[in-house]
């Protein structure tokens, strides 16, 4: 996730960032084309070439080391988000007026009281969420956390992520419908996404997404030992679980992609690639659930964070009447800002996105993007287990219904 690791004064991220414009001005590398927060970016001497003074969001054109130099800037600002790298011929006034349209809606919907959608409790999905394992769940993470680094470039980037697929082969081999594991290759980034899809049986053109990304980083520096056990093999490790006891049950209405994006940690990358395809594709994706941190309990053992900007709050609404009645944490509203996550780049698309979080921002670990995001006594796997439970709700209620968002 671009998130802070505390806040540094405004005149070192100021010298970081006039190191980067310096060897930057030697390069004649293309630029690198960039969605971030208006004053974020001001705040770095950026200056945009095109903003939405009602979003707030501006598009700046940087060299690629500075890119990837703003990143860190972010977590050390103590910035929640970073930034989406954007194709260089994208036309943005195009997702300005969607994203402007998006918020409208938002606060007409929040403005009226929209109420929840009507769910009815389910057996089945209540014995399915219940097969949520802690154990399962500290074994991934221990797994994916015990590489040196899960960095998008350096030069075994995909290791993990082949690794993976393959224990998503092992998984579903003997499941008796249709389903794919895909490695996803990407423009921006030599590192792959792996997508696991369930075929749904009346509705194999409506996608219910469930995503995190599989990427880690440690500072600027890509050879840094960068565990990411919180960041993001918890969210990982609770899509996998997701995916495991959802290939369990019945073949689902509609299908079921479980996502593992590609560098996410320096600008949405794979995620973005992703969702431009399949809104180019017109995908009928019903809804995006993301999981990005999911370990550490800031503000107490099962209290999610609701991120409340940047995402669609009927779907919101309807992950709160999961938790009701499946998992019985509690929420706790909070920002984190353009481009904190994944469901972002689903966001600028114009789909329906979520993302519980792990706590509020002012509360979340502090450890991430550092070589001590490793578990301990801090992190909590039952926190965790909330998430991947809400997560098999989601799945299991959302692909077996009619449901969509209001808008």
């Amino acid at each position: 996730m671009l998130l802070s690791q505390g806040v540094r004064s405004l005149s070192s991220i100021l010298l970081i960032v006039a190191g980067a414009l310096s060897i930057t001005n030697q390069s004649s590398a293309a630029p690198v084309k960039i969605l971030a927060d208006t004053h974020f970016l001001k705040s770095l001497g950026i200056k945009p070439i095109s903003s939405d003074p009602f979003l707030q969001l501006s598009v700046a054109e940087v060299s690629e080391y500075q890119a990837e130099t703003i990143s860190h800037s972010a977590h050390q600002y103590g910035k929640c988000g970073g930034f989406e790298r954007l194709d260089t011929d994208s036309n943005i006034q195009v997702s300005f007026d969607l994203m402007r349209y998006q918020a409208s809606q938002a606060v007409a919907f929040e403005f009226v009281g929209s109420a929840s959608p009507a769910v009815e409790k389910k057996t089945f999905i209540e014995n399915a969420t219940q097969q949520v394992s802690e154990d399962n769940l500290r074994e991934m993470v221990q797994w994916l956390s015990s590489y040196h680094t899960r960095f998008h470039r350096v030069p075994e980037s995909n290791k993990h992520v082949e690794d993976l697929a393959e224990k998503a082969r092992q998984l579903l081999a003997n499941l008796p419908y249709p389903y794919q594991v895909d490695l996803i290759q990407h423009t921006k980034t030599p590192q792959k996404t792996l997508r696991v899809r369930l075929q749904g049986r009346e509705y194999p053109n409506e996608v219910v997404v469930l995503g995190a990304h599989l990427d880690s980083i440690n500072g600027p520096i890509p050879t840094s030992k960068a565990p990411g056990a919180d960041d993001n093999a918890s969210g990982s490790s609770n899509i996998f679980e997701a995916l495991r006891i959802a290939s369990m049950q019945e073949q689902p209405l509609r299908s079921i992609e479980f996502f593992w994006y590609a560098a996410e940690e320096i600008g949405l990358v794979g995620s973005s690639e992703i969702a431009q395809s399949y809104k180019q594709a017109n995908v009928d994706v019903v809804g995006v659930m993301q999981l990005d941190m999911t370990l550490f309990p800031g503000e107490g053992e099962l209290v999610m964070g609701d991120l409340a900007d940047f995402t669609n709050p009927w779907l919101r609404n309807y992950l709160k009447t999961l938790n009701s009645l499946y998992v019985g944490a509690q929420w706790k509203t909070t920002e984190c800002g353009y481009g904190c996550s994944d469901h972002a780049s689903w966001h600028r698309q114009g789909y329906a996105a979520a993302a519980p979080f792990e706590a509020t921002l002012n509360t979340m670990n502090k450890n991430i993007h550092t070589n001590k995001d490793v578990i301990s006594p801090a992190l909590n796997f039952k926190h965790s287990a909330a998430f991947a439970k809400l997560a098999v709700a989601y799945a299991l209620d959302y692909a077996n219904s009619s449901l969509r968002p209001t808008f």
